[in-house]
């Protein structure tokens, strides 16, 4: 059995005050997912369409481990509607051993340049690691990290809190950085969910809050949770403030393992729609 109808009317255009909200999750090919979200038995070439009915939007995580050729992210696009939007991780080269090699640069790019043609290219998140703290060297990779990919929009991710202070959001915008809020345990040292825009779109990524497994687990345990509908109605009211500034707020669910993303998005869509705001 399917959690999900499999025919879902197409997602409606989700506005929340004066911005956009568009839900998706932190990739969608995942082998856990069938029969969690996914029908049972369908092939993985199956996923994306299918995930594209209940979901207008969604975030490339593969692009973090390898930067695949144009052709896949192509194939993907023309998987997807009309209006459909990707966000694209940046390779773990740039975020996490700190690489400021043109060539890799150039390289991402062009991967994701079929996106752009398609009229689907929503922009980019860097994710950095918890070790990635606010020093003037840090500073400059990140402006450097800028000025290598000049004109997609660009969120990004910190892991520790020395970043955040009254300057943070000035400096971001300065530099034409998107900021993403975190939702992740709350734990001594990592970032609490700091409603923060610094560009034109809002940026919001659900890890889960599994505080136990956050510094001992792997991904698949790490990311192990499945959020409550009292938790979720706490981030309705925080998107609500979010739209308010944004011109569009993009919220991920990272919380992957078991379905369990699929499940918290489609949860929250509902959330929303109840408040009139779906």
């Amino acid at each position: 059995m399917t959690l999900f109808d499999p025919e879902p009317a197409p997602p409606a255009a989700p506005v929340v005050g004066s911005g956009r909200v568009r839900i998706g999750t932190s990739g969608y090919s995942f082998s856990d997912w069938v029969g969690a979200f996914y029908p049972p038995g369908m092939k993985s070439s199956e996923f994306l369409p299918y995930y594209a009915r209940h979901f207008d939007t969604l975030e490339v995580n593969t692009t973090y481990y390898g930067i695949p050729r144009p052709q896949v992210l192509d194939a993907m696009a023309k998987k997807t509607p009309s209006g459909f939007e990707f966000v694209v991780k940046l390779n773990r080269a740039m975020t996490h051993e700190h690489s400021t090699d043109p060539a890799v640069y150039r390289q991402f790019l062009d991967a994701t340049a079929p996106l752009a043609a398609h009229g689907k290219h929503a922009g980019l998140l860097g994710q950095f690691p918890w070790k990635f703290q606010r020093t003037p060297e840090n500073e400059a990779h990140l402006v450097a990290v800028r000025e290598l990919l000049p004109d997609p929009p660009l969120h990004v991710e910190f892991r520790h809190e020395s970043w955040l202070s009254p300057e943070l959001g000035p400096w971001l915008a300065e530099h034409r950085l998107g900021y993403c809020v975190p939702d992740e345990p709350r734990l001594k040292g990592l970032v609490p969910p700091t409603l923060l825009v610094t560009s034109g779109d809002a940026y919001v990524r659900l890890h889960g809050r599994n505080a136990k497994a956050w510094w001992t687990g792997d991904r698949s345990t790490r990311y192990d949770y499945n959020y409550s509908e009292d938790e979720l109605k706490e981030w309705v009211r925080r998107l609500q403030d979010l739209a308010q500034q944004a011109r569009r707020t993009y919220l991920f669910f990272n919380n992957c393992h078991a379905g369990q993303a699929a499940r918290n998005a489609k949860l929250m869509q509902e959330l929303l729609r109840s408040q009139g705001s779906f």
